[in-house]
């Protein structure tokens, strides 16, 4: 496939952080590698956001210090991003009610019209906003036949997008390309496709199999007009768990899993081992947590003791 026709990608993960693990920043890497070697996507950013104070899980800690600890984590990413939008509202939001946020600012943004997984757009995704100037947006105003690269669009929507929906990290240069993604090939604008896909490990996929958790009307939404992106973890096996959903066999199509090392070593790290290791002092936790995060808990004093 040419750089025009692969789909392009913003990754979006939800959950606690609590704190944000190796494991997590891993998930996010194992993705975009699986699906650049598909040859049908690229992904352009990733975006982690961190659950509202309200979410009520026994430990959870502020979301100031999960969205600092998040920013430390990913402060030497090129391409993953916080975002704060969940933790500042006035309550808990749900999965679904996330990714049209971010679809929704995405079209403000940047006048995208995004795809859904499973309705492909065949009009343009980047486009110029309504009741602007008929000049395309993208164009040099010297030489109307030029065409931009890649990089200067997606350089564009990704710092938009920096600004305004995401909490920097202090890096000079902040933008959602991939520098790894050979995106220099000359394309015009009108050709980019762009989707937001929810990234998970097989343990949330799991977690739509149990009755009454999740409202089916939001997983309709999340996997039939969004979907997702499972990375395995501790052996499991996504196929076997599809299989006990009605709406994850209907839309299976729109689930993308993750075909890599299964015995990936940061596979079996989590937030829940995370905090048992820093409440017995257990030296493990340098396996599991980033250097800087370490030291923010120890001088946070989080998570020390068994109340978090």
């Amino acid at each position: 496939m040419t750089e025009t026709t692969k789909t392009h990608v913003i990754l979006l993960a939800c959950g606690s952080f609590n704190p944000i693990t190796k494991g997590h920043i891993q998930m996010f890497e194992r993705a975009r590698d699986y699906l650049h070697k598909t040859g049908r996507f690229i992904v352009i950013g990733g975006i982690v956001s961190p659950v509202h104070d309200s979410y009520g899980k026994t430990g959870l800690v502020s979301s100031r210090h999960r969205l600092t600890m998040c920013q430390l984590a990913v402060q030497s990413s090129d391409w993953i991003r916080v975002d704060p939008w969940e933790c500042y509202q006035d309550t808990w939001q749900t999965t679904c009610s996330v990714l049209e946020h971010h679809r929704d600012l995405m079209k403000r943004v940047t006048g995208c019209i995004l795809s859904n997984v499973n309705t492909p757009s065949i009009t343009p995704v980047i486009s110029q906003p309504q009741n602007e100037s008929s000049q395309n947006i993208y164009q040099n105003n010297n030489n109307v036949s030029s065409k931009p690269t890649a990089a200067k669009i997606l350089g564009k929507m990704g710092e938009s997008l920096s600004r305004i929906c995401c909490v920097r990290p202090p890096m000079e240069r902040f933008t959602f390309v991939d520098e790894n993604a050979n995106l220099g090939t000359v394309m015009r604008y009108e050709e980019i496709e762009l989707r937001i896909l929810l990234l998970c490990g097989s343990d949330l996929l799991e977690s739509f199999c149990i009755p009454g958790l999740w409202n089916e009307a939001d997983m309709e939404v999340i996997v039939g007009e969004f979907g997702i992106v499972v990375v395995p973890r501790d052996g499991a096996d996504p196929e076997r768990i599809m299989n006990h959903s009605s709406i994850l066999r209907k839309y299976k199509n729109n689930i993308l899993v993750v075909k890599d090392d299964s015995n990936h070593p940061m596979s079996i790290v989590s937030s829940t081992k995370s905090r048992l290791a820093l409440q017995h002092g257990d030296g493990h936790v340098v396996d599991y947590l980033c250097q800087p995060v370490i030291d923010y808990i120890l001088k946070s004093q989080l998570y020390i003791n068994a109340s978090g």
